[in-house]
């Protein structure tokens, strides 16, 4: 099997969700005998939460870059960055260092392909759901998305990052997401993506009125097929 990366941290309860998934999925393929080759790079979140200005994404780049570069030197042979938000550094992360970076958008978009999906309302945190670079990868597999709904935005943005990333789960925050996605799928529109590594706290991903495409899943279960080299 094949040694992956995670630059997790961000948050903490996002990066085990991803550990338990790919250990699980390996353990389904293999058997109860084995466990994943995987190197964890945990970044303290507190110095890249709600990172917005220039400056700060810049400084962003530079510390995921320098943690992917500890795990390629830890013998990682490929690398994932375990939160959708921090995609927006993917580029210069994926220029230092010479193994593949999976992106989370591109295996989204793969998936939906071949499941036929050709529109969905995309959900996560504020930049996620309004900034082009996350939209944009989505869109070139074919897949056309709703226009943000700002006061969506603003809630779904407040519950990520003042419950869901300090592992709070709150029965509203529950019944809220439920709503949302019961007027989105008035819209017409065929799924829903999970564009927020924690969303799936509190969206039932396996009971819902539309397909929920979970970012999470998804990305470890890219993470695994490398590892097994499928």
């Amino acid at each position: 099997m094949r040694k992956i990366g995670l630059i997790g941290g961000m948050s903490w309860v996002s990066t085990e969700t991803y550990y338990r998934r790919i250990n699980s999925r390996v353990q389904i393929a293999r058997g109860h005998d084995f466990s994943a080759p995987m190197v964890v790079e945990s970044l303290d979140f507190n110095g890249l939460i709600r990172t917005t200005d220039k400056e700060a994404w810049k400084q962003a780049a530079e510390i995921l870059s320098d943690a992917a570069k500890r795990l390629e030197g830890s013998g990682a042979t490929a690398i994932l960055i375990g939160a959708n938000s921090m995609h927006k550094v993917y580029d210069e992360v994926a220029e230092a260092v010479s193994v593949p970076v999976i992106h989370i958008a591109d295996v989204i978009g793969v998936k939906m392909k071949a499941d036929g999906v050709r529109s969905a309302a995309l959900i996560g945190t504020r930049n996620v759901m309004i900034e082009p670079w996350y939209r944009q990868r989505l869109i070139e597999h074919g897949v056309s998305l709703l226009p943000p709904d700002m006061a969506r935005v603003d809630e779904i943005d407040r519950i990520i990052y003042d419950e869901l990333m300090k592992g709070v789960v709150k029965r509203d925050a529950e019944r809220t997401l439920k709503t949302f996605i019961t007027n989105i799928d008035k819209t017409g529109v065929k799924a829903i993506v999970l564009g927020c590594t924690e969303l799936d706290l509190i969206v039932d991903t396996n009971a819902n009125i539309l397909p929920i495409y979970d970012s999470t899943k998804i990305h470890a279960d890219a993470a695994v097929d490398w590892i097994l080299e499928r």
